[in-house]
């Protein structure tokens, strides 16, 4: 069956945040013309040969472009293969995860290799200069994603031209992010509601630009596309699940949970994404994860008494976790009965099948909600048992936070409260919101 969103041939439209990038990066690069930008009015907006600097910024953003910029632009020191293999060779020295993956191969330089070959035509290079100097933490995400694809690759038997467009999809796979305010990344920036759709969107967004460049396999653009999916089918933009999901993006989605922890957890990352890994093995490919968990049993980290929060801090957690959890089962409790069957399609039936199975998760992992008091009780003393419901909890309110964020992006209208199920809904939601903050403070 033919996909719509990999059929469509529509171009994305420059952003105003990635023109500001582009003419703000021209005061350090030189930046110039190969042609003349026309607006999509036929108005002459630059001429060819001229160089960009910042001035230009308020004139091109009043106007939409024929074409994306980039397709016009050319800069100095531009991106290519040597400086995408010096970077890699750079991570592999300083990069605890990057470097776990390398001792485990024994020819490390496997990770490096299908960089030389990857295809880097102009207005690609050029989104990947300015992904390099003006987002610097994006394009060291995505290169170091990129070495973690390729590590899942090689396991699974690809061989080194199987492993060139694998490089390409994982490299490319945030360009889009290109186009979303810097603020999208900052950890501290909470994304709530309809406006979640934009951060949907970037795999969208993303796809498009590579498919632009008219260089890379359909394999390819798909990958990218799905980067966010899981297979379990609560991912983004599509909601796949299994065998829908495309090989590549299936590596994809993969190495961007590995690399995210990495990045984002300073205390013991290999213990936690191990759980995560563990917990949550219906949202993962099988067969990957496997290669994955025997490295992270000693990976990087700290002493597990370093990393915990004391003892109240994670019974402050998992009181949370349980609060939220009676806090729907209340509201749940006062719609009519034909409206909590968890058959259905709306925000209610949502919110309870995924409740309910990350309820089964947390049982399966020895940390039911209704038993985790006295859980926490038992194990005083016990740094290491400590740690490990600590980081359940965490993941479990994790989710919960996914919970909300997903309901609001596919039903964006619950906030407006127009039915009675709709009313508990985003009551809950509000509720859960208004726990987090607690809880992330105390720990």
């Amino acid at each position: 069956m033919t996909d719509p969103l990999l059929e469509t041939s529509t171009s994305p439209p420059d952003s105003a945040h990635y023109l500001r990038a582009v003419t703000d990066m021209a005061e350090r690069c030189a930046v110039v013309t190969q042609d003349a930008i026309y607006s999509a009015n036929g108005i002459k907006l630059v001429d060819k040969g001229a160089r960009v600097d910042s001035r230009l910024y308020d004139r091109l953003v009043q106007h939409k472009l024929r074409e994306p910029i980039d397709s016009h632009l050319s800069v100095e020191n531009a991106v290519d293969a040597a400086a995408l293999v010096s970077a890699a060779q750079q991570l592999m020295r300083g990069s605890p995860l990057v470097q776990l993956l390398a001792q485990s191969l024994s020819a490390p330089e496997r990770l490096v290799a299908p960089l030389r070959f990857m295809p880097l035509v102009g207005p690609i290079a050029f989104k990947l200069t300015v992904m390099r100097e003006q987002r610097p933490d994006l394009f060291h995400h995505s290169l170091q994603m990129t070495l973690v694809s390729l590590f899942l690759g090689v396991k699974s038997g690809m061989g080194e031209r199987e492993c060139v467009p694998l490089a390409a999809a994982a490299l490319l796979h945030d360009v889009g992010v290109l186009h979303m305010a810097p603020q999208w990344r900052d950890r501290s920036n909470k994304v709530t509601g309809a406006e979640r759709k934009h951060l949907a969107a970037h795999p969208i967004t993303a796809m498009l630009m590579v498919r632009d460049a008219q260089v890379y396999s359909k394999a390819v653009e798909a990958a990218v596309l799905e980067h966010h999916e899981r297979m379990d089918g609560t991912g983004y933009p599509r909601g796949l699940t299994g065998e829908q999901i495309s090989p590549l993006g299936r590596i994809l989605l993969l190495a961007e949970v590995v690399t995210a922890f990495f990045e984002k957890n300073t205390d013991m990352p290999a213990q936690q994404l191990s759980l995560v890994l563990r917990l949550n093995h219906r949202k993962f490919p099988a067969a990957l994860v496997a290669h994955v968990l025997p490295l992270l049993q000693d990976g990087p980290g700290h002493d597990a008494s370093e990393a915990l929060p004391a003892g109240a801090q994670v019974g402050a957690m998992a009181s949370a976790l349980v609060e939220s959890f009676k806090l729907w089962e209340q509201a749940r409790a006062g719609l009519p009965e034909d409206a909590r069957s968890p058959d259905g399609a709306g925000p209610v039936a949502f919110v309870e099948t995924r409740l309910r199975a990350l309820q089964k998760a947390l049982a399966e992992a020895g940390a039911h909600p209704d038993h985790q008091a006295g859980l926490i009780e038992q194990l005083q003393g016990d740094a290491a048992g400590l740690a490990e419901v600590a980081f359940v909890i965490r993941e479990a309110l994790w989710q919960l936070e996914n919970i909300v964020n997903g309901c609001q992006r596919r039903w964006p209208g619950v906030l407006e409260r127009r039915s009675p199920a709709d009313q508990v809904v985003a009551d809950w939601c509000d509720q859960v919101r208004a726990l987090m903050p607690v809880v992330v403070a105390q720990v």
